[in-house]
C-alpha cells in the first residue's frame, strides 16, 4: 500500500534520523538515494525498511522528509555497523567534525587501503546523512571503527604540515595507521609526541600552507599504499 499521509510512522522515523540523538536512541540511520540503497544491498546490509517514491510512498512526502533538500527517489533505514581496527593500512581521525570530510575519507580509505577509517574523539557521526552521502556507499562496504590513539596497531604516522620529514621518505612496516586531525587544529600534542613518525605532505612553495583534511588523508594513503604494494 502506498503511503499517502505525513503521519506515517516510517516517515516520522526518517525525519527523526536527521538528528544525532535520535540516531543514537533508535540505533538507526537513513541512506538517501537509489545509489546508496543499491550499495547497501550489494554489501549485504538488510534494511529495517526502504521507501521508494511512487511505489511505497507519494514522491512529495518522501521529499519532505529528505535531509538533503532534494527529491530523493529512495530512502533506506539501517542499523549501523562497526569494524575492528586492522589491515596493513588504515587511517585514524581526531576531531574531524565535518561529516562531509568524514564521509570523503571513508570513500578514500575504501579505495586505497585494506583497513578501515578509525574514529577517535570529537569526530562527526559517520552515519549522519551528509557523511553517508559523501561516502558514496563506502560506509556499507567498509564500515568505520572506533579506537583511542593508544589502541592503534602498527606504525602510527601522524600527519603534520610543520613536520620536517616527508611522507614519501618514511620507512614502512607491515602495518601502518595514518593519523590526521582537524584542519585548523591538527592532531593534539599528545598524539604527535606518541606517534612513531611525524610527517608532512610536501606542497609547492607558492601554494597553500596546508590541505583540507580529507585531501591530506587521501594523498597520504595513496602514497603509502603505492609504496607498500611495490614492496609487497
Amino acid at each position: 500500500m502506498t503511503i499517502r499521509s505525513a503521519d506515517n510512522q516510517k516517515l516520522k522515523t526518517i525525519r527523526k534520523l536527521r538528528q544525532k540523538h535520535w540516531r543514537e536512541k533508535l540505533g538507526l540511520f537513513a541512506a538517501e538515494g537509489e545509489d546508496l540503497v543499491a550499495a547497501a544491498e550489494r554489501a549485504g546490509w538488510e534494511p529495517e525498511f526502504v521507501l521508494r517514491a511512487g511505489r511505497d510512498v507519494e514522491p512529495g512526502l518522501l521529499s519532505e522528509v529528505s535531509a538533503l533538500g532534494s527529491g530523493s527517489r529512495a530512502i533506506g533505514v539501517y542499523s549501523p555497523r562497526w569494524s575492528e581496527p586492522g589491515g596493513r593500512l588504515m587511517v585514524w581521525l581526531h576531531a574531524v567534525a565535518d561529516p562531509g570530510n568524514v564521509g570523503t575519507i571513508l570513500r578514500s580509505a575504501h579505495a586505497l587501503c585494506d583497513g578501515p577509517v578509525i574514529l577517535g574523539p570529537e569526530c562527526a557521526d559517520p552515519y549522519s546523512p551528509k557523511a553517508v552521502r559523501a561516502s558514496m556507499g563506502s560506509v556499507f562496504a567498509r564500515p568505520p571503527a572506533r579506537a583511542a590513539f593508544e589502541e592503534l596497531p602498527g606504525l602510527r604516522i601522524a600527519l603534520d604540515a610543520r613536520a620536517g620529514e616527508d611522507v614519501r621518505a618514511l620507512s614502512l612496516t607491515q602495518q601502518v595507521a595514518v593519523c590526521a586531525g582537524a584542519e585548523r587544529r591538527g592532531l593534539p600534542e599528545a598524539a604527535l609526541a606518541q606517534a612513531d613518525a611525524v610527517a608532512r605532505i610536501p606542497l609547492r612553495p607558492d601554494g597553500p600552507e596546508s590541505l583540507n583534511v580529507a585531501m591530506a588523508a587521501t594523498v597520504a594513503l595513496y602514497e603509502l599504499a603505492r609504496r607498500m604494494a611495490a614492496h609487497a
